[in-house]
């Protein structure tokens, strides 16, 4: 797996945000002070910001080049995301948020794939329930194996522990690095956690000011 981020530029308060980084140590982490601009690339490389400019490569296949005017949507990036906030619709149970990306994929809802993800996340006894009811470690749970069911090449991360306790956060972790071997899957995790980060990433990039590589 190689990520390149190429002259990327995106104009934030009260900075702009700059990357030109190769990523391909996986599980990659992703670190620096708060406000630094970590969820800002996440999402770049999701392609939820499309007027950040530079290029973004994955495997060699360009996602987005503002030179050349390609801009692969996020749907059809091959990239699963998971916001810190996991992004659940409050008014659908668990299982209807499970699918929620089904139509984007040629995978019916009761593919052996879906059964994999249900079962490796203990997710069956969940699935007729609304967030609201679960608990922080279970809607971490339902947030992951929902990015899982489109099938990603690559797992994007966004503090996906910060609001666990230490007991729940190890779980969660076994949970993450478990689906991550059982699906090949390489990911890229933000944390402030340095235990976090050594735990679970090869590498691990520092961002400061907007910068990756941060200034000298």
């Amino acid at each position: 797996m190689k990520l390149e981020l190429e002259k990327i530029h995106l104009p934030l308060a009260p900075f702009t945000l700059g990357a030109d980084a190769v990523l391909t140590g996986f599980p990659a982490g992703l670190s620096g002070p708060s406000g630094s601009g970590k969820t800002s690339l996440l999402e770049i490389i999701a392609g939820l910001r499309p007027a950040a400019t530079g290029r973004v490569m994955l495997n060699g296949t360009v996602l987005s080049d503002s030179v050349l005017k390609i801009f692969v949507p996020p749907w059809l990036r091959k990239i699963g995301y998971v916001p810190q906030d996991h992004a659940l619709f409050p008014h659908w149970t668990a299982r209807r948020n499970l699918f929620a990306t089904a139509h984007f994929t040629s995978a019916p809802a009761d593919s052996d794939h879906a059964r994999v993800v249900i079962d490796l996340l203990e997710l069956e006894p969940l699935l007729t329930r609304l967030p609201h009811t679960l608990s922080g470690g279970e809607k971490s749970r339902l947030a992951l194996a929902r990015a899982l069911m489109s099938r990603p090449e690559l797992l994007l991360l966004d503090e996906p522990f910060a609001h666990l306790d230490d007991r729940l956060r190890d779980r969660a972790m076994d949970y993450l690095l478990t689906a991550s071997r059982t699906f090949n899957l390489p990911l890229i995790l933000v944390s402030h956690s340095a235990t976090e980060l050594r735990q679970l990433c090869q590498e691990v990039h520092f961002i400061d000011q907007g910068r990756l590589p941060p200034p000298s």
